[in-house]
């Protein structure tokens, strides 16, 4: 049964600032919360930093979660309110059906697959002269790339985007509307998989935040995609989307 949390983050204290500054470290952090051993349960998470002053991280685990060490180390303890909540995922899944829309939000890395970078590293180039035939993995840098990876693959996710109304109640008349999607935050980050990892471990990563409307086209493709992630760098932040219920239009 999945289960979804909201812990609140203190970000003065020490330990907050460690787990908000490495996506390695939340990881572990986030690990540490899930009662079976980690290697068999499934999650995601993502960092909702939008007041600086109260961030939120959200995990979706497979199993029910405690996370009293996280408000131990970078929480409010002490304090009055609400440290952390964990709520049933399955009621939320049931309410998916065709046509019916969603806000939602998605931290993702962009990639794309290439066999011929423009600019090799000199990794790359080693990797080439060595007769690797594998691709390579870049992530997209800029923000119109970023989108254009979004909408170009929301028909394998279960959902599309609606164009988005003006606001004074009609649309953009253009021959391509502007979609109800909008980019939060962007941010890269390079950092080791582990304290004495190789440079070719490192790991590089273009965390985009999405938010906007959806409507859903395949009840099933999103069910997949909201319990396994999308995109890759799962571990590291990036691939977990939630949804929140909209009124229906008529």
């Amino acid at each position: 049964m999945p289960y979804l949390s909201r812990i609140r983050i203190n970000p003065l204290r020490a330990e907050s600032r460690k787990l908000l500054a490495s996506p390695r470290a939340m990881h572990a952090a986030v690990q540490g919360g899930l009662p079976g051993p980690p290697e068999q349960e499934r999650t995601l998470w993502r960092l909702d930093a939008d007041n600086p002053h109260r961030p939120l991280l959200f995990v979706l685990t497979t199993g029910k979660p405690d996370w009293t060490h996280l408000v131990e180390q970078a929480g409010w303890p002490g304090a009055d309110g609400e440290h952390y909540a964990v709520r049933d995922y399955a009621p939320l899944l049931r309410q998916l059906a065709t046509g019916r829309s969603f806000a939602f939000r998605l931290t993702a890395n962009p990639v794309q697959n290439t066999k011929r970078p423009d600019k090799l590293t000199p990794r790359q180039q080693e990797r080439i002269e060595a007769g690797d035939r594998r691709s390579f993995r870049l992530g997209h840098r800029t923000a119109t790339a970023q989108l254009n990876w979004f909408l170009t693959r929301t028909a394998r996710w279960g959902f599309d985007i609606p164009t988005a109304p003006s606001l004074d109640g009609t649309h953009d008349t253009d021959n391509q509307p502007p979609r109800d999607i909008r980019i939060i935050t962007r941010q890269r980050r390079s950092f080791g998989k582990g304290p004495l990892t190789p440079k070719e471990t490192h790991v590089v990563m273009h965390a985009v935040t999405f938010e906007g409307r959806l409507r859903i086209t395949d009840p099933a493709l999103l069910t997949e995609r909201l319990l396994a992630g999308i995109g890759p760098t799962k571990a590291y932040g990036c691939g977990l989307l939630t949804l929140a219920p909209l009124p229906e239009r008529a």
